[in-house]
């Protein structure tokens, strides 16, 4: 079975903001006009500084004023087997191998998209 799941990568390495907008945007019509992609995971990387750097910010304010056009905005440290919207997420786009699911990563951003 195909992974519903659609990784970019917009942290390795680091990308001007205006860059990384574009990559985000081009990813999300990708998942939006495919057939069987329905999940966009962002990288964003956590930051050195440990409290979550500025590509991580940038990220999910992006997600968040495109929130419309998602079904779901998962944070990485929410992307849980436990957490109610991955388990009706994972439910309806069928089971997938994804080892960020084990435990909380807040280096990434999971988008259910519409």
């Amino acid at each position: 079975m195909k992974s519903p799941v659609y990784t970019i990568d917009i942290a390795h390495p680091p990308r001007h903001p205006d860059r990384a907008e574009e990559e985000m945007e081009a990813a999300w019509q990708t998942v939006r006009t495919s057939p069987s992609l329905h999940i966009l995971k962002i990288i964003h990387g956590y930051g050195s500084s440990g409290q979550g750097g500025s590509t991580r910010t940038l990220a999910r304010n992006w997600a968040y004023s495109n929130r419309a056009r998602f079904r779901a905005i998962i944070n990485g440290e929410t992307y849980t087997i436990f957490e109610t919207t991955t388990q009706a997420m994972r439910l309806e786009t069928g089971p997938y191998d994804d080892p960020d699911l084990v435990h909380g990563n807040p280096g990434i951003l999971v988008i259910w998209v519409r």
